[in-house]
């Protein structure tokens, strides 16, 4: 770890913190305005708002023929798909008009697979998700209490990995990122990734004899390298879930990589400066 330094004895703890803290106040107020407006702060997928995904094998129509030719149709998007085809996604509709388009289809794209999630079971999907996520984080807070049994330093952990969870669904909503089933999955995996490495610093301070510098940049080259092998996974999985047009892995490990990134800044800026004015004076 030559060409990496971490040394924060020559920053107070107002500059460590200022940054991931103005972030999540700026994706709080940007989730907000998003329910407020749209009733969900990230736009939600087919999985949960209901629709029509239809998967078109080997087409030799061009994407803007493709919305041509359902400009009559709630049309959301039109993604390539495997060898050659189309993964082209409606929103809901009503019955006649599903009747309408599947003739549609039919007349132009025979081989096409057609999928439709109704509205209703759509809703019942996102409720349950969302109770996933509250109920996975309100866990994990419990066990971080247990485990460290004092106010601060708990608190701060809990405090990291909310704000992983709203910055890096804000970041979804910026890029493009629809809240599914997989991506779902992905905050909840982040949950666990942010924990990880909150605790192992934690750890590290608390319980391990030492300068308090020595042992933040010892816990840093462990943390560090941790979640920079973790991030070149995620990497090279996307890479290789886009290039093979495989949706679900790509959005799922594009939704890791942003968390990834900003758990870096979490643990080694918010965190760190909370433990940092925790210890005090006899940090040294």
């Amino acid at each position: 770890m030559k060409y990496f330094t971490y040394d924060i004895s020559k920053y107070s703890v107002r500059q460590l913190v200022a940054l991931p803290v103005a972030l999540l106040v700026l994706s709080f107020l940007f989730l907000g305005f998003n329910t407020l407006m749209t009733g969900m702060p990230v736009d939600p997928g087919i999985d949960f708002a209901g629709g029509v995904a239809v998967t078109i094998p080997q087409s030799t129509d061009t994407p803007a023929e493709v919305e041509a030719y359902f400009a009559g149709y709630p049309l959301k998007s039109v993604g390539e798909g495997v060898q050659g085809g189309y993964y082209v996604v409606f929103e809901y509709m009503p019955d006649e008009d599903f009747l309408t388009l599947s003739e549609r289809i039919n007349d132009r794209y025979p081989d096409a697979k057609v999928d439709q999630i109704g509205e209703t079971f759509g809703k019942t999907l996102q409720t349950q998700a969302l109770w996933a996520l509250l109920f996975s984080f309100i866990g994990m807070a419990i066990v971080v209490f247990i485990v460290f049994k004092t106010f601060v330093p708990s608190v701060a952990v809990v405090i990291s990995a909310l704000s992983d969870i709203v910055i890096t669904a804000a970041l979804m909503d910026i890029v493009g990122i629809t809240l599914t089933l997989g991506t779902t999955a992905a905050l909840l995996m982040l949950i666990g990734y942010s924990v990880d490495s909150d605790i192992l610093l934690t750890t590290r301070i608390l319980k391990r004899k030492g300068k308090f510098f020595e042992k933040m940049q010892g816990a840093f080259r462990t943390g560090f390298t941790m979640t920079s092998t973790t991030i070149s996974a995620v990497a090279l999985m996307f890479v290789v879930s886009w290039i093979g047009q495989i949706d679900v892995i790509r959005d799922i490990s594009a939704v890791l990589l942003l968390g990834l990134f900003v758990d870096l800044m979490n643990t080694w800026m918010l965190n760190a400066g909370i433990l940092t004015a925790y210890v005090g004076g006899d940090r040294r």
